[in-house]
C-alpha cells in the first residue's frame, strides 16, 4: 500500500512537472516573428547559441528571415540580424531599456550598491555623465600624455632588455597585457610622481609590486567574468570572490588618495562617491573595481590582436612603419632614444589612418558582442523593410554585430585580415561601406551603440595606436612562426566585447 502511495505521488509529480512545462511554451501571436522554445525546459537554445552564436544566429536567419526569437536561459529575445534595421532598435529608446540588464549584471558580477535606491542620493546619470565629461573632448589630451609616458616608463624599467641588445623569446599575449595594464592603471589611478621623475629603484620596485598583486586579482577575477555575468552566485566561485574583495580593497579612497596624478575621471568618481552618506569605504572600492574592468577587460586583448596581426602581415607592418617615421620626422623626435620620451599627441595619433585601419580589422575579427534591450512596455518594432513585429513587455530585442563583421555581401573574404580595408583610395579613412548596393550606417560595432556605446572608446583607441607606435620606436620584434594558423577566438567570453585568443603566441624582440 505504501509503495502505491509513492507510486501516485510520483506520478501526480510527473504530470504536474509536464503541465507546468507545457505551461512555459511560448506560443506564438499573431504578428509576432517566429519562435523556437528549444528542448530543454528553462534553459531553451541556451546551449547551441552559446557553443557558436554566429553559426546559430546564421542558421535561424536562414530558415525564419531576418527576425525571430529564440528562449535562451529563461528569456525570450528577438534577434535582428538585418543591419538596415539596427536603427529601428537603436531610436526606440522610449520601449526599449538597455540599463536596467546593464545594471542587474554590473549588481551581479561586481557587488556594488544599487544606485536606484535613493538613500545613496546618487543617480547613475550622475554617473554616466562623468564619464562622458572626462574620457571625451578636450579631456582626451591629458589622458594622451599621461598614457605615453606611462607606456614608456614601463617598458623602459625592464632592464633585462634595456641592458642588452639579446633577442628575447615571450609570449605575445601575457607580454601586451603586463605592459598595457599597468600603464593603464597609473594613467587612470593615479601613481608615485616623486618615484617616477627621480628614478628611485626601491619605491618604483614597490610600486611597480603593488600594480602587478591588482593585475594578478584582476586576472582571476575576469577568468570568473563569464560565469558570474551568467548568473553563478560568487559564493561558488571562492577564489574570485576572493580576488574581486582584494580589488575592492586595493581601490578604497585612502590608498587612491596616496597616488599623485590621478585622473579627472577617478578624481570626480571619488567627489562623487564620498558625497554619500550610505555608501561605505568598500562600497566605494568596489565602484572603482567596476571602472577598472571596464577599462581593461577589451582593452588588453584588443592590443594583443592588433601587435599580432601588425607582426603577421609585412605590408602592414611595412604600412604602419612608414607612418611612424613621417611622424617622427615632421615632430623632429627620434625613435629609441630613452632620454628623449617620445610624444605623440591626440590629433597625431588621429592622423595615422594605417595604424588605425589595422586597429579597426583586428577589432572586426575578434570582437563579439551583444546588445540588448528590454521591451518596458507591448509595442510594434517597424522593420528597415516595412514589416512589423509585435513586440511583448519583458521581452529583450538581441544585435549580434559579428553576423554584420562576418558578412561577405559587406566585407571582401571577411574572414582574411585586410590591414587597409578601413582606408579609402586617398589613405584617409573609409566609412563607406554597403551592403546589397545600399550604403550602412553601421558597418563596424565593436564598441556598441546608442545608449550602450562605450563612452571610453576614444581612449581605448589612442592606447591601442600608443602602444604600437612605442612598440616599434623601441624595439625590433618577430615572431616565432609567421605561418602559423591564426589562433582561435576564445568563445567563452562571447556577449562581452573583444574575445581573446584560444591560446598564447611566441615573439621574439629585442632594444633598437
Amino acid at each position: 500500500m505504501a509503495a502505491l502511495n509513492v507510486w501516485i505521488v510520483g506520478t501526480l509529480a510527473a504530470l504536474s512537472l509536464g503541465l507546468f512545462l507545457l505551461l512555459k511554451i511560448r506560443r506564438r501571436r499573431e504578428g509576432e516573428p517566429p519562435i523556437e522554445n528549444g528542448w530543454i525546459p528553462y534553459i531553451g537554445c541556451a546551449l547551441e547559441f552559446g557553443a557558436n552564436p554566429l553559426k546559430f544566429l546564421q542558421i535561424r536567419q536562414k530558415k525564419y528571415g531576418d527576425a525571430f526569437t529564440c528562449k535562451i536561459a529563461g528569456n525570450f529575445i528577438t534577434f535582428i540580424t538585418d543591419p538596415f534595421s539596427y536603427s529601428s532598435v537603436i531610436r526606440h529608446g522610449k520601449n526599449l531599456d538597455f540599463q536596467t540588464i546593464a545594471l542587474k549584471i554590473s549588481r551581479r558580477v561586481f557587488g556594488h550598491a544599487d544606485f536606484t535606491d535613493a538613500k545613496y542620493g546618487i543617480s547613475y546619470d550622475e554617473i554616466h555623465q562623468i564619464f562622458n565629461k572626462t574620457l571625451q573632448g578636450i579631456s582626451l589630451g591629458p589622458l594622451t600624455s599621461s598614457m605615453m609616458e606611462n607606456l614608456q616608463f614601463i617598458m623602459l624599467q625592464d632592464k633585462k632588455i634595456s641592458d642588452s641588445r639579446n633577442w628575447i623569446t615571450e609570449s605575445l599575449y601575457e607580454f601586451s597585457y603586463k605592459i598595457m595594464f599597468e600603464a593603464g592603471y597609473l594613467t587612470l589611478f593615479g601613481k608615485n610622481e616623486q618615484v617616477m621623475k627621480h628614478n628611485k629603484t626601491e619605491k618604483i620596485k614597490a610600486q611597480h609590486a603593488a600594480v602587478q598583486s591588482v593585475m594578478e586579482n584582476f586576472k582571476v577575477f575576469d577568468n570568473a567574468f563569464p560565469l558570474l555575468a551568467a548568473g553563478i552566485p560568487i559564493l561558488f566561485l571562492k577564489v574570485a570572490k576572493q580576488s574581486r574583495m582584494a580589488l575592492a580593497q586595493a581601490l578604497l579612497h585612502k590608498n587612491l588618495k596616496q597616488n599623485d596624478n590621478r585622473s579627472s575621471l577617478i578624481e570626480e568618481r571619488m567627489a562623487l562617491f564620498d558625497r554619500s552618506p550610505e555608501l561605505d569605504e568598500l562600497g566605494k572600492g568596489k565602484t572603482h573595481t567596476t571602472m577598472l574592468w571596464a577599462s581593461q577587460a577589451n582593452t588588453l586583448p584588443a592590443a594583443f590582436w592588433s601587435v599580432y596581426y601588425l607582426l603577421r602581415s609585412q605590408e602592414a607592418l611595412k604600412a604602419v612603419k612608414n607612418e611612424i617615421e613621417n611622424l617622427l620626422c615632421v615632430t623632429n623626435q627620434k625613435p629609441g632614444d630613452i632620454n628623449n620620451p617620445i610624444i605623440f599627441t591626440r590629433e597625431q595619433l588621429d592622423s595615422m589612418t594605417a595604424m588605425g585601419s589595422l586597429i579597426n580589422e583586428s577589432l572586426r575579427l575578434s570582437s563579439a558582442s551583444i546588445m540588448l534591450r528590454v521591451a518596458t512596455e507591448d509595442f510594434v518594432l517597424t522593420l528597415d523593410g516595412g514589416a512589423k513585429l509585435a513586440i511583448r513587455k519583458g521581452d529583450q530585442i538581441g544585435l549580434y554585430p559579428q553576423q554584420l563583421h562576418f558578412d561577405p555581401d559587406i566585407y571582401e573574404d571577411p574572414l582574411v585580415f585586410k590591414y587597409d580595408r578601413f582606408m579609402d583610395e586617398n589613405g584617409r579613412e573609409k566609412t563607406t561601406f554597403y551592403k546589397n548596393g545600399r550604403k550602412l550606417k553601421y558597418y563596424l560595432m565593436p564598441f556598441g551603440s546608442g545608449t550602450s556605446m562605450c563612452p571610453g572608446r576614444y581612449f581605448a583607441i589612442n592606447e591601442i595606436k600608443q602602444f604600437l607606435a612605442l612598440l616599434l620606436c623601441y624595439y625590433d620584434m618577430e615572431l616565432l612562426d609567421a605561418s602559423a594558423p591564426i589562433p582561435l577566438l576564445d568563445n567563452s567570453r562571447v556577449g562581452f566585447g573583444i574575445l581573446q585568443p584560444s591560446h598564447d603566441i611566441q615573439f621574439c624582440y629585442r632594444m633598437k
